[in-house]
């Protein structure tokens, strides 16, 4: 599949974005989402079949979209892109016209163990393409209450802690999701990109 985004970090290497394969991509994210670091993504019991009807699912909407990101070509995380007023998160605050929501899974660390600065540059990449490619105004995330690891990278890298929420049960044909408490977090364009003209 070919690169939706492209974006070259100093002293990091390239960020690339493209659509998620469901059934290509399988594999990968299967073991990513098996982990038990990823328990907060929610699909720890899944098989890898089960995991690829999730994302071939999700490539039938207009609202929703899952990207695979690479490093220097090599797979680094998992980025859900959504219209937060067609999601659950949206009955929790006021969407503004060009809100994105995100869904990060970074990739595990490989065998060179954690690895300073790489999280802030793979996000920097990340919210790069929503707000700069996409063309949004300000992302909203919503790491559940109890991923403070996540709360506190999301903080690092700019966002502005919104309020504890409880986003709905949803249980419609092929979707089920359990209620969640989360705690929201915000990203605008001008905080993050303050010299990009656009």
């Amino acid at each position: 599949m070919s690169d939706l985004f492209e974006r070259h970090i100093d002293g990091y290497g390239t960020v690339r974005v493209r659509p998620l394969d469901p059934a290509g991509d399988a594999e990968v994210v299967h073991a990513w989402v098996s982990e038990e670091r990823a328990a907060f993504w929610g699909m720890t019991g899944l098989t890898r079949s089960q995991v690829a009807d999730v994302y071939a699912h999700m490539a039938t909407l207009d609202t929703h979209h899952a990207h695979l990101v690479t490093k220097d070509g090599e797979p680094a995380a998992l980025l859900q892109t959504y219209e937060p007023g067609a999601d659950r998160v949206g009955e929790t605050y006021e969407v503004r016209p060009g809100d994105i929501g995100l869904h990060v899974l970074l990739a595990p660390a490989g065998p060179a163990g954690r690895r300073p600065g790489w999280t802030s540059a793979l996000l920097t990449g990340m919210t790069a393409y929503a707000l700069l490619a996409l063309g949004r105004r300000r992302i909203v995330v919503d790491p559940d209450v109890r991923n403070t690891r996540a709360i506190a990278r999301f903080r690092r890298q700019g966002f502005e802690t919104g309020p504890a929420v409880v986003l709905p049960e949803v249980d419609i044909p092929d979707v089920h999701l359990p209620a969640k408490h989360a705690r929201l977090a915000f990203l605008t364009r001008q905080a993050a990109f303050p010299d990009d003209p656009a």
